[in-house]
């Protein structure tokens, strides 16, 4: 049985209200929801029965220290961060801990993922699974992993929904649709495009999406002169002839950390006449930001120069400095943030105990 629900502008306040004294300027209101301005992401981690233990301890955690915001992928760890996802919740959820309108749940599809485990002949695998049973068209398969067609997508949406056991994913992105552009050319990528998005206008409809966005890597943060270059204005218009005016493209998610600050500082997306970076072209389209790999997958963890330390008073670790960075970037909706065990949830979460920079305070961090 899955958890019916979604997040709630109600919900969301009331998972707030709980922890917004101790707290200070953690949530951000977007689209009426009130979400956490650090969020758990799950892509790191062996596909083991040890490690789901550890993520499902880690999600509950989080829980418990205010984040509601939880960010996962079909292909993460082979499903299993989903499954650790969705066990964690309906735990967490039957204990009374949290209501379902009070969480987040964003994931993403489009690449080839295994069952669990890595198959002893994964192309036999794929064989089978995708083109046999006539799922994936062999022309649908971008750079040998990755397929955004309705069909594959459909059927993804409702694996995502399984492994979180919730009837409602609150928003559902296309992992890295920059991919495509290895394979065909940009009239060929934005047909695809506009039926990835008339699919998941169709979720929507049907309840299982609320909302949907792009996860990238590249995409936005490189110049127009790539090949994996993609204009967030003609995203958005993909998303009008999919679904209109009232369209449901609501997020994007890239990287933001110290030391990749080119959705801040890189002006690679041509609005009215110029070019300005990816956040200033979001907030003009009333988009959100979910800032992925705010630690550089751990690197940031450790090191940190002094002349960048002393602009973060009151924050113990590398850890807290560079995902107060993030978190107090003008624009950012949440700073996402790899946790699969307790110590880093709780090493983590505790920068949210300081309010976010003040925007003179991060403005010096640029001065000099």
């Amino acid at each position: 049985m899955l958890i019916p629900g979604y997040a709630t502008a109600e919900g969301t306040a009331r998972f707030r209200d709980r922890f917004a004294r101790k707290l200070p300027g953690h949530y951000r209101q977007a689209y009426g929801l009130w979400l956490s301005s650090i969020g758990l992401g799950t892509y790191l981690g062996d596909p083991t029965a040890a490690s789901d233990l550890l993520y499902r301890d880690a999600v509950t955690r989080a829980l418990e220290m205010g984040a509601n915001v939880i960010d996962s992928a079909v292909n993460y760890r082979h499903q299993r961060s989903e499954r650790a996802i969705g066990q964690a919740v309906a735990a967490s959820i039957s204990e009374g801990k949290i209501l379902r309108d009070e969480l987040f749940l964003a994931t993403k599809g489009c690449f080839l993922t295994f069952d669990g485990e890595e198959p002893a002949d994964p192309s036999a695998y794929f064989q089978e699974k995708l083109i046999a049973s006539g799922l994936v068209e062999p022309q649908e398969v971008a750079a040998g992993c990755h397929v955004m067609s309705p069909k594959y997508l459909e059927n993804q949406i409702d694996v995502s929904r399984a492994n979180l056991g919730v009837e409602t994913i609150d928003l559902y992105y296309l992992h890295n649709p920059e991919i495509q552009l290895g394979e065909v050319g940009r009239r060929d990528f934005y047909q695809r495009l506009t039926a990835a998005f008339a699919a998941l206008e169709k979720a929507v409809k049907q309840n299982k999406v609320r909302c949907y966005g792009t996860a990238t890597w590249n995409a936005y943060r490189v110049s127009p002169g790539s090949k994996d270059w993609l204009p967030l204005r003609e995203v958005w218009r993909a998303a009008e002839d999919a679904g209109g005016k009232d369209h449901h493209f609501r997020a994007v998610q890239l990287p933001l950390n110290l030391a990749m600050p080119e959705a801040l500082a890189a002006s690679t997306q041509p609005v009215d006449g110029q070019s300005v970076p990816l956040l200033r072209a979001a907030h003009g389209l009333g988009l959100m930001v979910f800032a992925s790999a705010s630690l550089l997958q751990g690197r940031l963890a450790e090191g940190l120069p002094p002349e960048i330390t002393r602009h973060f008073q009151g924050l113990k670790t590398d850890a807290q400095r560079a995902i107060q960075f993030v978190r107090s970037t003008p624009g950012v909706t949440c700073a996402l943030v790899g946790m699969s065990r307790r110590e880093h949830v709780e090493e983590n979460l505790a920068t949210a105990a300081a309010p976010p920079l003040a925007i003179g305070e991060y403005r010096a961090l640029f001065s000099g």
